[in-house]
């Protein structure tokens, strides 16, 4: 991350740690004398990742190792409420505390519309694990490190406004701040990387103006017992890309995020006796939409069909189908530089969750798979969680992975297998 980065995401967590200390302050002065609601919640946590086939390529051999104490404030009166979620925690892999703004915002809400101002975690789209039209930022190394789930998402800072008229409802979002994936450390996962013995790299975010102010719209309701919801989205491409300094001896890569606009829809309800989702999205990138530019992603159409139903009493089965299909694909063939891996034109993933609870639905029991008939790739999570109580709990899970190819996106995390233990006392 360059100082220029840093320097800008310090100044925007100062900005809205402050607006919320203040909303917060003047809400408990009011609170006295006119009895607003405040509540206090959190947990202290545990979080251990042990490899399972193979060590770090630092050599050490674990993914993840640390405890967490989080604190939730949250504190309403009249139409204004509050709220704020910050972690503490210490990872013991890279010896370092660190103080994170989970979320942090400001509501306002009246009959017919609502405002939220800060930082906050936004989840769209029907998929299980799968984002097409959730384009906000995710977090891939928690997730493959057996973190627990809720730290896959990442939040934005922006501004958000729900309006409800009659004959639909919308959501308008504008996100002036660029936040990327967080994707596995090349330290503690291995990872396909053609150009490994380039380690002079820089990473440019886009820049904070009104031009590069991403904007994601939902318009949602009711149609014929189905949930039917259109999504627009103009941004950037949250996985960066690369360009070398030097086309043909290159000693330095400059990482950066592409331009994106996408164009969904979703449709989700009962049907086969269970339940049935259906989901697309059209992402064009802005800057290769004849897909000659080997260095950029081409534009897609994205598709998922999920299906969800109780197959007796505590036990759920969850089936998806994925496909991203490339367009331009003969241009994309034709110059793709020496020595890179070849995508298929159409990519396809299938996806099973198995959930069983057990005991007085104390402890669940859980499997879910990644599984790309095209590329032979695969992820497997069990998974067992028992809650001792209603505010404590423990999980042991294992992530495996595997393929035929080195690069694939499961595949290239063949070495990565682990084994992680959660535990937390929430109050």
């Amino acid at each position: 991350m360059t100082s220029e980065v840093r320097i800008v995401k310090i100044k925007r967590l100062a900005l809205y740690g402050a607006a919320l200390f203040l909303s917060v302050s003047c809400e408990d002065q009011m609170a006295i004398a006119q009895g607003a609601n405040i509540s206090i919640h959190g947990f202290g946590q545990g979080n251990y990742t042990s490899n399972l086939s193979s060590s770090n390529p630092d050599n050490g051999d674990f993914k993840w190792a640390g405890e967490r104490f989080q604190l939730k404030l949250e504190a309403s009166l009249a139409a204004f409420r509050s709220f704020a979620k910050v972690d503490a925690f210490y990872d013991h892999i890279d010896n370092e505390a660190e103080l994170e703004l989970r979320e942090g915002y400001v509501d306002y809400s009246s009959g017919s519309w609502d405002l939220r101002v800060g930082r906050q975690i936004i989840t769209w789209g029907l998929g299980d694990l799968i984002f097409i039209n959730d384009v906000f930022p995710k977090d891939y190394e928690a997730f493959f490190s057996g973190r627990p789930l809720e730290y896959l998402k990442k939040g934005i800072d922006g501004v958000k406004i729900a309006i409800y008229p009659d004959f639909t409802s919308f959501e308008l979002i504008a996100i002036p701040f660029f936040e990327p994936n967080t994707f596995p450390q090349q330290s503690r996962f291995w990872m396909f990387d053609p150009l490994r013995s380039i380690t002079n790299r820089e990473e440019k975010e886009p820049t904070t103006n009104l031009s590069n102010t991403e904007f994601a719209a939902r318009s949602y309701r009711g149609v014929a017992g189905f949930d039917v919801s259109l999504y627009f989205y103009k941004g950037f491409f949250r996985q960066p890309s690369i360009t070398p300094d030097h086309p043909t001896m290159p000693t330095k890569l400059i990482l950066f995020y592409p331009k994106l606009s996408v164009y969904g829809a979703s449709l989700q309800g009962s049907g086969l006796g269970g339940v049935l989702s259906l989901e697309a999205g059209q992402y064009d990138s802005r800057q290769d939409r004849d897909g000659t530019d080997p260095l950029l992603p081409n534009s897609q159409t994205r598709f998922l069909i999920g299906y969800q139903r109780q197959l007796w009493q505590d036990f759920t089965v969850g089936l998806q189908y994925y496909s991203e299909y490339m367009h331009d694909y003969s241009a994309y063939e034709k110059n793709l530089p020496s020595g890179f891996p070849k995508e298929d034109r159409l990519h396809q993933l299938a996806v099973i969750r198995l959930t069983q609870f057990l005991v007085h639905q104390t402890v669940r029991v859980s499997f879910f798979s990644f599984y790309s008939p095209s590329e032979g790739d695969y992820q497997l999570n069990p998974e067992m969680k028992h809650n001792f109580s209603d505010h404590i709990w423990t999980a042991l899970g294992a992530n495996v992975f595997g393929g035929d190819e080195s690069w694939s996106r499961f595949g290239q995390l063949d070495k990565n297998d682990n084994i992680y233990l959660q535990f937390r006392y929430e109050f």
